[in-house]
């Protein structure tokens, strides 16, 4: 059986709002599992989903770019807060954007792409001896579309175009630049307000899915509820699932859209725009997402530089 640490039970408490006693249970009814335990908190009607996506592991900037119907967004890290703060770095990053603008959003072409005489590696190379911390080019993403706009929003920001979190949103539309760029700017806010998982429910991963409807019919499974009822309430809960993940069918975060989903305020634009409006796609990029920052134990290391066990 896996041991179940006290780290353990914090990032679970954290991840789903539930009681330490109960994450502690369910961390052990589930071996350790983290999604396991997440999934037995729900279960039980313990959890209460918590939409934090945990702390951020890992600091720097993310970049965020567009241009007319192209948009890129990329993140390069590095070891402290304090290097974001640092102009030398800031520039590095608006560097790297607008080269993955030239250039797409391959990593390593980004890298072996010159800006001048000097390729972007060697630039990051150098940045790195300049200012004494690890520096890497984690990540690339770009939008294009043949028609319309593609729109950004940098969160966080401390300086233009770079901050804690980046989201580019791509409208096809044959209407009016402007109005598409401001609306644009207006669904890339709410991307990074609400993270959805997919633009409907289409996009959704099947398993992501598969697995909510197992929580929702196990959930009312063990409160005793017949199967027949059970598939009712499993239909009702995945659409209210997708009201909370998937873009088009979420509530518009802008007040002045009324409370209207994000698919009925495009067609409401329409005759603003002049032109029909599809959201063709989106990126939204957190600093440190996925990464895990090894904590250190100072007394530890203390003592281990000491000699002392």
């Amino acid at each position: 059986m896996a041991t179940v640490t006290a780290a353990m039970v914090k990032d679970l408490r954290e991840s789903t709002g539930a009681g330490m006693m109960d994450c502690k249970a369910a961390l052990t009814e589930t071996g350790g599992d983290m999604t396991a335990a997440q999934d037995w908190l729900r279960k039980k009607g313990l959890s209460k989903a918590a939409k934090k996506a945990g702390r951020v592991a890992a600091d720097g900037l993310i970049g965020a770019l567009t241009k007319g119907t192209k948009g890129v967004v990329v993140e390069v890290n590095s070891e402290t807060d304090f290097v974001a703060r640092n102009e030398q770095f800031q520039g590095l990053v608006k560097m790297v954007a607008q080269v993955a603008l030239d250039v797409g959003a391959d990593v390593e072409k980004i890298k072996a792409a010159k800006v001048g005489s000097v390729a972007v590696e060697t630039a990051i190379a150098d940045a790195i001896a300049t200012i004494g911390e690890n520096m890497t080019l984690r990540r690339a993403a770009a939008l294009e579309v043949a028609q319309g706009v593609v729109s950004h929003y940098v969160h966080g920001a401390v300086t233009e175009g770079a901050g804690k979190m980046g989201v580019i949103v791509a409208l096809e539309s044959a209407g009016k630049t402007d109005e598409l760029s401001a609306l644009g700017r207006l669904f890339a806010m709410h991307v990074a307000a609400t993270n959805p998982q997919a633009l409907d429910p289409a996009g959704l991963d099947p398993e992501v899915v598969k697995r909510e409807k197992d929580v929702l019919a196990d959930k009312y499974r063990q409160q005793g509820k017949p199967e027949n009822v059970i598939e009712k309430i499993v239909d009702s809960g995945l659409k209210t699932f997708y009201k909370e993940v998937c873009l088009l069918e979420q509530a518009s975060i802008h007040a002045d859209h009324g409370g209207k989903s994000v698919a009925q305020v495009l067609k409401e634009v329409e005759g603003k725009v002049g032109a029909p409006v599809k959201i063709a796609g989106f990126v939204r990029y957190a600093l440190g997402e996925g990464i895990e920052r090894q904590e250190s134990d100072f007394a530890a290391e203390v003592a281990a530089a000491s000699g002392k066990k």
